[in-house]
């Protein structure tokens, strides 16, 4: 649900690629919380898909960062460069990152995520703390006398920031740590 304080900053336009729509969607802006509308971008439904799919770079739909960057909102540009960063072997996409000079503290956000640890599940989709996800194949819980079966729902997930690899799940009232290849989320 989009805030009526974003909505307004939004006009009813993706702040990325500038498409009127009535469905614009939320996009908290990591690694900030989203408390306020400051660490929020208003996508439409296809860039927000497009951010969560990092299968697929989408190259030309993401041209119209070359204008999204030099918004006055601070969370807009640093979607914009961090998706023109992934883009940069492309001559369009190296223009705007030479131009463009953010203040200290949009840059240090901007760049923020570059080092930090990134779960995905099985088909390459970023998961968050809080997901859900389903258990893609049968597996046996080491140290209790049950399997996790395929199809399982594992709710509201919590991410273990020292391995990408290991997602902590609760199945059978048991919490268990569970490896990012055996789940696609939900």
């Amino acid at each position: 649900m989009i805030s009526t304080e974003l909505l307004d900053r939004c006009q009813g336009q993706c702040e990325l690629c500038q498409a009127k729509t009535e469905t614009l969607e939320t996009y908290i802006v990591p690694p900030k919380t989203g408390e306020n509308v400051d660490e929020q971008v208003g996508l439409c439904p296809d860039c927000l898909t497009y951010i969560n799919d990092e299968t697929s770079l989408h190259t030309e739909h993401w041209r119209c960062l070359t204008e999204a960057i030099w918004s006055p909102h601070p969370a807009v540009q640093v979607v914009s460069y961090r998706i023109l960063k992934s883009l940069e072997s492309h001559a369009w996409a190296q223009d705007p990152l030479s131009m463009v000079y953010f203040d200290e503290a949009t840059q240090e956000w901007a760049e923020s995520l570059e080092d930090a640890v990134r779960h995905v599940d099985s088909n390459g989709n970023l998961l968050t703390q809080g997901d859900n996800v389903i258990l893609i194949k049968d597996l046996d819980v080491k140290g209790a006398n049950f399997t996790a079966k395929q199809g399982t729902l594992v709710k509201k997930i919590n991410l273990d920031m020292s391995n990408p690899q290991y997602i902590e799940g609760k199945i059978n009232d048991q919490y268990i740590v569970i490896l990012t290849q055996y789940v696609k989320k939900a």
